[in-house]
């Protein structure tokens, strides 16, 4: 597969070119925030951006999503919504972003397949857009990642100067692209320009944390009074959890009206109270302290132990968007102090 150049002003009949065979996603700018919206016209679509302020989880698994529709009249009724048969093109993701669907396969296509995520990955293709400048809070590097990581990618694109460095990498990539006229072959001076681009954005990463070992050391301070004193901060907005690319809890709920109702998945935060309240009224996690420690470890313990993968992509939004200012970074970097 041979990687490729479109220049900018090419853009928008990519974007015509894409619109006729598939459900297009992409980033557009709504105020002072960037979010992933369903793509009409190219006008739609910004590619300057540094971070997108919503992950793109909620086109796989939306934040609320009808499971079933019922209705009891002589008879009992259960209709299933229709899976999508047209293909969707997620367009302008960043790499973290991208990562995070692995965790999500992992829990929605290995572990028990869901057939309402399956669908919708099933018909997904990815075009990435690698950081030229990685944001403040960035800690992508860290964690395994990098502001190039072509992991989960069908196509990802480096901005150049005037133009876009396309490599393609899967089939879907090359199909996405065929017939499209408005690209021509890289060379190796377009290739060493990207890599340059690739690795200026490599150094201006500015936060780091080590995570060797990092399971084996939150087994030693689960019972440590760290968690209280990080946790008198907390006030259990879940912000963190659903600006998270990676958190995947949720509740389903029965809604109903008269004869007719629906079942709907909709998504929770393990911040809250009643997320771990049992039926008996007990609750494991009654504290703030017990449900952020929780999060921490879900990431950094349970998840690597159980599914050999870290539950954290390095993005930076819960460090960015937290109201009291509660760090992932520090808190994993604090927790190593903790054991000596």
């Amino acid at each position: 597969m041979k990687n490729v150049i479109i220049k900018k002003q090419q853009i928008p009949d990519l974007i015509k070119h894409i619109l006729q065979q598939y459900v297009l996603w992409g980033p557009v700018r709504e105020d002072n925030l960037i979010l992933y919206r369903l793509i009409n016209s190219p006008q739609q679509i910004t590619l300057d951006f540094q971070k997108v302020s919503l992950p793109p989880k909620k086109i796989v698994f939306p934040q609320t999503e009808t499971l079933m529709r019922f209705c009891k009249e002589k008879d009992m009724t259960v209709e299933v919504p229709s899976f999508p048969k047209k293909p969707m093109v997620l367009f302008g993701i960043r790499p973290c972003d991208a990562k995070s669907f692995h965790l999500f396969d992992t829990v929605f296509l290995d572990d028990c397949k869901d057939p309402y995520y399956a669908s919708k990955r099933k018909t997904m293709i990815s075009v990435g857009l690698t950081c030229s400048a990685p944001p403040l809070n960035c800690f992508c590097s860290s964690v395994g990642g990098n502001p190039d990581d072509p992991t989960g990618f069908d196509v990802l694109m480096t901005e150049l100067t005037d133009e876009y460095y396309l490599e393609i990498l899967t089939e879907k990539g090359e199909t996405l692209l065929k017939g499209f006229k408005g690209c021509t072959p890289a060379t190796n001076q377009d290739l060493e320009k990207k890599n340059e681009v690739c690795d200026r954005a490599k150094k201006g990463i500015k936060r780091e944390i080590s995570v060797k070992n990092i399971e084996t050391i939150l087994d030693t301070i689960f019972d440590s009074p760290y968690w209280e004193t990080i946790a008198e901060r907390c006030i259990g907005c879940g912000i963190c959890t659903f600006l998270c690319p990676t958190c995947h809890c949720f509740d389903i709920q029965d809604e109903t009206a008269q004869n007719k109702g629906a079942r709907v998945r909709i998504w929770d935060s393990c911040m809250y109270q009643e997320y771990s309240c049992q039926a008996s009224g007990h609750n494991p996690r009654a504290t703030q302290m017990n449900r952020l420690r929780n999060r921490i470890y879900h990431k950094f313990n349970y998840l690597p132990k159980n599914h050999q993968v870290l539950g954290c992509v390095g993005c930076g939004r819960c460090i960015d968007t937290c109201p009291v200012h509660i760090d992932i970074v520090e808190i994993i970097a604090h927790a190593r102090e903790v054991t000596q």
